[in-house]
């Protein structure tokens, strides 16, 4: 059905905004694919080409509307992550209005590459029907097979549970400003794909059929049972790593001043021990204190998240946390002291630490509680599931 062909990588690209849009001639769902948010990651826009490329003689076949837009253009071009500050972490709802606000004519690089995705996504939106789906393809500076990261939403759990993937949760609670953050807070499926290692020819090839896949999942594609069955094995194939839910459980930061140097031949998932010698900061070494998962170690000069350590998700807590929040067991949380609502719209939650001092962060973790914000003595927990739209998402999958 797709045609598709080599798949080498250029280093730089200079894609349009839109690469690729496919209207189906029947009604269907809205499918966004974000390919390039990283400069150095052209891996994602090369695969857009050629899947929704190989799709345009045949959009008789297609359901809804299909986007595949680029990320950050002129970095792109440069074969760099970001020119003036990441791309991927301005998307807090303060910093839009500000940049909506700024000067068009003379905004910087990354300011005027939000302003046109927005728009787009606006227009998106305001124009086209649900059901929405927003996947945001990447790849990282080490080598990794190929996973799913989102933000930790019943909606997200219910749809990713069908790719043959490892899973990441959490990641909202230590990378402030993503994208596919912003959109799911706006309550629609959306999560990011990580394909392989930049530049490695690989990682098109994975997203093809990643891309095929979620295609077909959906229902944009019109395919039998046995051609979503085929495209499930390949994708499954291209992952060496058990198919489960992880959780990230720490990050190393590193601010702008910091010297950091992650030790050669780390991969990503790979198990340490106690003892393991990991990076170099700041003039010292990191050892592992006790034995931990590895998740995505930095191998490149930009970037402020050195590693992350994660650990897989019992099923139970899974399935607990399902029922605790199906039943809106947060809402009791607020008769206790030192836990209240930040404001009217119930998705936060403000905890004053010393009087609440008894309630551990995982025990929120599994209400779909993540911490934003830290005071002296208080915390501030958000969860997407009161913003989640699951009426436009009804016995999908």
């Amino acid at each position: 059905m797709i045609k598709t062909q080599g798949s080498i990588i250029a280093p730089k690209v200079r894609p349009n905004r839109l690469i690729k849009v496919l209207k189906g001639a029947k009604d269907g769902p809205t499918v966004v694919f974000f390919g390039g948010v990283h400069g150095n990651e052209p891996a994602g826009v090369q695969a857009i080409e050629k899947v929704l490329g190989g799709l345009q003689q045949e959009q008789g076949n297609i359901f809804g509307t299909v986007y595949g837009i680029a990320g950050n253009l002129a970095a792109l071009e440069l074969g760099v992550r970001y020119r003036t500050e990441d791309l991927n972490r301005i998307w807090q709802q303060e910093r839009i209005e500000e940049i909506k606000s700024q000067d068009a004519s003379k905004p910087h690089h990354e300011a005027q590459e939000l302003r046109e995705i927005y728009g787009q996504l606006q227009l998106i939106l305001n124009t086209h029907q649900p059901p929405f789906y927003f996947i945001d393809i990447h790849t990282t500076s080490s080598p990794t097979s190929p996973f799913i990261v989102m933000n930790d939403s019943l909606l997200n759990r219910r749809f990713t549970n069908h790719y043959p993937l490892p899973k990441v949760l959490g990641i909202e609670e230590y990378l402030h400003g993503a994208l596919l953050s912003y959109i799911n807070e706006l309550g629609y499926v959306s999560f990011g794909f990580e394909s392989g290692q930049h530049n490695d020819p690989k990682a098109v090839e994975h997203t093809v059929h990643f891309m095929k896949f979620s295609l077909g999942l959906v229902g944009s594609l019109q395919v039998d049972k046995v051609w979503l069955a085929k495209e499930r094995m390949a994708l499954q194939k291209t992952s060496a790593i058990p198919t489960t839910f992880f959780e990230i459980t720490y990050e190393h930061h590193i601010n702008q001043a910091d010297k950091f140097k992650m030790l050669p031949g780390y991969v990503n998932f790979q198990t340490v021990v106690r003892g393991d010698e990991i990076a170099i900061y700041n003039g010292s070494t990191i050892k592992a204190k006790k034995r931990n998962r590895l998740f995505m170690p930095l191998y490149q000069k930009q970037g402020s998240e050195g590693f992350y350590f994660i650990r897989p998700i019992p099923p139970f807590f899974l399935w607990l946390s399902k029922q605790l929040r199906k039943y809106n067991f947060d809402h009791m949380l607020t008769w206790l002291p030192g836990i209240s609502w930040k404001d009217r719209t119930k998705r936060g939650l403000l905890i004053n630490t010393k009087v609440a001092r008894f309630m551990a962060k995982s025990f929120f973790h599994l209400l779909g509680y993540r911490v934003r914000s830290k005071g002296k003595h208080q915390l501030l927990l958000r969860s997407r599931e009161a913003a989640s739209k699951d009426a436009q998402y009804p016995n999908r999958w």
